[in-house]
Parts: structure tokens; C-alpha cells; sequence
């Protein structure tokens, strides 16, 4: 479940890049010369949003390899390795999706993520952490919640709304710069210094709030996840797994950062973090998973 904080950290960077790619081609000048045309703009700013959203979509298998150091299984070396591959092969064909990659990341955080643009070209990576300190039938859970992130195609989902929000930072950031530079600065010789300052500005502190609501829409589909990975595993492995997860829930998780939401679990947030929480609290999750059983 490290997908989220991949994607995120990844869109974040290619609308910085677009935005400065903006700025030199002089297409913010054009669109402010004769006055904010609303429209243009809208349209603009929903090319540059939805394009930057999948852009990180397509790149963030790629990016969880290289960030995590993945290690993709192509020929099993050992029994754990086939056991892995067999699972995750058998979840696949009951979710009815393609056969994942398979991985295993170095790490002793006990953590697991599934990423991927496509459901039949999906990666799903576990930590050594993870195969270390679990039960095989808790092992099989966390595959299976896994899959089922990947059957429900919440990459896609996610980058949806990922490129709604980024619409919207695009538009409203221009909007308030128009309005400081014309209104309040007076300057009504197209985009000047006030409305490039401004756009920066608005549009990293739009950009935090969009990231609030994108994670809000990630907490929702972990419960999702859950029940499918109780319906692959079995209720009890999944409560199981979650439950040895809460054991480690205080320590604080050894993932990067930017990786940290696409995980299994990530450590307790503090303060104004649980704003980007992109997991629910692990009592809520088993909480509901034992009222659906």
C-alpha cells in the first residue's frame, strides 16, 4: 500500500516542472495579457493537471523500484521466493487481474506495497521485515490486500483525483495572481513579477490542501483493501496481520518518506500529519474488518 506517497511526491515534482516550463514559453504572459480568459484557462489548466497526474502514474513502477531498491523475482532462488511468486499468482487469477511483478525490498520495517499504471502490469513488493516477523498466513493477507488494491484499480482512481486537484491548483493559483498583480499591484502589462510570485505561492499552498483531500479519498479505499484482502486470505489472517502490524504501530517506520503512505502500515502521525494520513488508524480497520465477519 505504498502507492499513494509515491504518486503524490511524483506529481508534485512534474508540476513543478510544468509550471516552470510554463513560465518560459511565456504561456502565462498570453493568458494574461488581454485579461484572465476564464475558459481558456480552465482548459489549460486541466491539460497540464490530468497530464501531469498520469505522467506520475506511469512512471511510479519505475520510481518504487528504484526508491525501494526492488529486488523482482524472475526465477525463484529458494522455497520463500516460490512461495511468494505461487501466492500472489493464485490471488492474481481469483481477482481475476494479470500476474503482477513480485518483489522484495531490503528493509527490517515490516511493510509491503503494490504500484503499477496498469491492473495486468502491476508490481507487488515486500519487505524482508515483513516475510521476518509474520506468519505466512499473515504473509498471505497483506498479499491480498495488495491485490486487491491492484484489482480495484486504485492507482487510476487515485490519479483522477489527483488530476481534478491539480486542475484546480493550476486554475485558482492564476486566478489570485491575476488578481494581486491587476488589483493590488496595479500592473496591467500582462503576467509581471507580483503574478509570478503569487502563482508560485498559491499554488504550493493550494498544493498542500489538494494533497489533504487526495489522501482523505486513500483512507477510504484501505477498508476497501482490507475486505479484499479477506476475501483472499481469510478474515482471520487479515485481522491477524493487521493486528501484528499494531504491535509495531508505535515504532517509527524506516520507510523513506516519500514512500512511507504506500505502505502496509507507516509510523503514528503527529499533530497537523494525521491531515495526510493516507491509512485510517489500525483499530478502525480491524474494527471493521471483524464487523463485516
Amino acid at each position: 500500500m505504498k502507492r499513494i506517497a509515491l504518486l503524490i511526491a511524483t506529481n508534485i515534482a512534474i508540476m513543478v516542472v510544468l509550471s516552470i516550463i510554463v513560465s518560459v514559453l511565456g504561456l502565462d504572459r498570453y493568458l494574461t495579457q488581454q485579461g484572465l480568459n476564464l475558459p481558456a484557462l480552465l482548459m489549460f489548466s486541466a491539460v497540464l493537471g490530468f497530464g501531469g497526474s498520469f505522467i506520475s502514474l506511469l512512471l511510479s513502477k519505475w520510481m518504487a523500484k528504484r526508491s525501494m531498491g526492488v529486488h523482482v523475482i524472475e526465477k525463484p532462488s529458494n522455497e520463500a521466493e516460490q512461495w511468494l511468486v505461487a501466492t500472489v499468482r493464485k490471488q492474481a487469477e481469483t481477482a481475476g487481474i494479470g500476474m503482477p511483478e513480485v518483489g522484495i525490498f531490503d528493509s527490517p520495517d515490516p511493510n509491503a506495497f503494490a504500484t503499477g499504471a496498469n491492473k495486468n502490469n502491476a508490481l507487488v513488493a515486500v519487505s524482508t521485515g515483513l516475510l521476518h516477523q509474520m506468519r505466512r498466513n499473515e504473509v498471505e493477507a497483506v498479499l491480498g490486500h495488495e491485490v486487491a488494491h491492484v484489482a480495484n484499480g486504485d492507482m487510476v482512481t487515485l490519479t483522477l483525483i489527483q488530476g481534478v486537484m491539480n486542475t484546480f491548483v493550476f486554475f485558482l493559483a492564476r486566478v489570485i495572481g491575476f488578481v494581486v498583480d491587476r488589483v493590488i499591484l496595479k500592473n496591467d502589462r500582462g503576467a509581471g513579477l507580483g503574478y509570478m510570485v503569487t502563482v508560485l505561492v498559491a499554488q504550493m499552498v493550494l498544493g498542500i490542501l489538494a494533497g489533504m483531500v487526495v489522501a482523505w479519498f486513500s483512507r477510504k479505499r484501505e477498508f476497501r483493501a482490507d475486505s479484499g484482502g479477506a476475501y483472499l486470505a481469510g478474515a482471520p489472517s487479515m485481522i491477524g496481520a493487521l493486528e501484528a502490524l499494531k504491535r509495531v504501530h508505535d515504532a517509527p517506520s524506516e520507510m523513506p518518506e516519500k514512500m512511507a503512505a504506500f505502505g502496509i502500515r507507516s509510523g503514528p502521525p503527529q499533530g497537523w500529519q494525521k491531515l495526510f494520513m493516507t491509512h485510517p488508524p489500525l483499530d478502525e480497520r480491524i474494527a471493521a474488518l471483524k464487523q463485516a465477519a
